[in-house]
């Protein structure tokens, strides 16, 4: 028990670290328009774009994401609702989070699951053209602490089962 509480220690301190260091305006600004790009509409829209743009393999993509999300919805709803882990603003004295959170509970986070879930499907099935989308996850990740919502073990944990859940089915669909 003594290591769960060094652990849940350790992500306070760092929360605290990264929340109040990225005050400026600016950057709460930038978090708030991050962390909406993965409220989940990207994982249809960017499938449907690299269809009408004639991309092979799309097929492949869609069953990727649609079978990781037939995964990783129910092991998330369980995850949040088995451990209630509360919330910064729930559980940090004299905190309020910049945004309203969708539920109570924090982990795992599911903004940064969803992110991380689409940039490992889109990389295992196109290749090194779509890397780049880790940055876009980890910017994500990162904006679910800045706007206080996530501690950063949360958007550890979301990480992992997004990108685990993409290349589990990846592996189980013959990619």
């Amino acid at each position: 028990m003594d290591i769960l509480y060094a652990l849940q220690r350790a992500d306070v301190r760092l929360f605290q670290l990264i929340f109040h260091g990225a005050g400026r305006p600016s950057i709460r600004t930038l978090a708030r328009a991050i962390s909406a790009t993965a409220d989940g509409y990207l994982l249809l829209l960017v499938p449907l774009l690299l269809w009408l743009a004639g991309k092979e393999q799309t097929g492949m993509l869609v069953s990727v994401i649609c079978s990781a999300l037939a995964v990783q919805l129910p092991l998330y709803w369980l995850m949040k609702n088995s451990l209630k882990r509360p919330r910064p603003q729930d559980s940090i004295a004299n905190f309020s989070s910049l945004i309203v959170a969708a539920d109570k509970f924090s982990f795992p986070s599911g903004h940064t699951a969803a992110a991380f879930l689409l940039a490992t499907s889109l990389s295992l099935v196109y290749g090194g053209a779509f890397i780049g989308m880790y940055l876009w996850a980890c910017a994500v990740a990162a904006s679910r602490v800045i706007l206080g919502v996530h501690y950063p073990g949360d958007t550890l944990a979301g990480s992992l089962i997004g990108s685990g859940t993409a290349l589990f089915m990846y592996q189980q669909l013959g990619g």
